[in-house]
C-alpha cells in the first residue's frame, strides 16, 4: 500500500472507475451468451464485491492482479467479511469468478493459463472452503484455530 493514504484512495477511485467499465462489459458479454437478467445481476453483484471490496481492501489491486487470489477470497476473506456468506454463496462467487476471468481472457486482459490455474484452484479448494464455512457457522465451535485450521 502506498505510504500516503490519500494517494491510495486516489488509486482505489481510479480502479473503481475502471472496474465499473469492466463490469459493464462483463454484463454485456454475459447477455450475449443468453444468460437471464437475474443471473447477470447476480454475477455482476458478486464480482462488484470481489473487485471493489476484496481487491481494494489492503492494497489497490486491479482485476488482472487478483486472478491468483481466489483461495484467499473464497476460503477466508469472504467468509469473514460477507455476512451473507454461505455454502451457496461461496459456490455462486466461484462460478462468477470463472465467468469474469473467462471474459477477461476473451478481452486479452489475462492469459488462458491464468484462467486454467484459477479453475484448478477453485476445484481443489472448494471442499475445504465449504468445510470452513460449516465450521465458521457452527455455534459449538468458538476456537478460531478449529475454524481456520491454524
Amino acid at each position: 500500500m502506498p505510504d500516503d493514504y490519500a494517494e491510495y484512495e486516489k488509486q482505489c477511485e481510479r480502479i473503481r472507475q475502471e472496474n465499473a467499465k469492466l463490469l459493464d462489459g462483463f454484463a454485456e458479454w454475459l447477455a450475449a451468451r443468453g444468460l437471464s437478467e437475474k443471473t447477470i445481476r447476480r454475477h455482476r453483484e458478486n464480482m462488484d464485491f470481489y473487485l471493489n471490496h476484496f481487491l481494494l481492501y489492503e492494497d489497490a489491486e486491479r482485476p488482472e492482479e487478483g486472478v491468483h487470489r481466489a483461495g484467499m477470497f473464497l476460503g477466508y476473506w469472504f467468509i469473514r467479511k460477507a455476512m451473507w456468506a454461505s455454502r451457496a454463496s461461496i459456490k455462486s462467487n466461484a462460478a462468477s469468478l470463472k465467468k469474469l476471468y473467462t471474459f477477461m481472457v476473451a478481452e486479452g486482459r489475462v492469459k488462458q493459463e491464468e484462467l486454467d490455474d484459477l479453475k484448478m484452484e477453485i476445484k481443489e479448494g472448494m471442499p475445504e472452503w465449504l468445510a470452513t464455512i460449516d465450521r465458521y457457522d457452527d455455534p459449538d465451535i468458538d476456537d478460531p484455530d478449529e475454524i481456520w485450521g491454524f
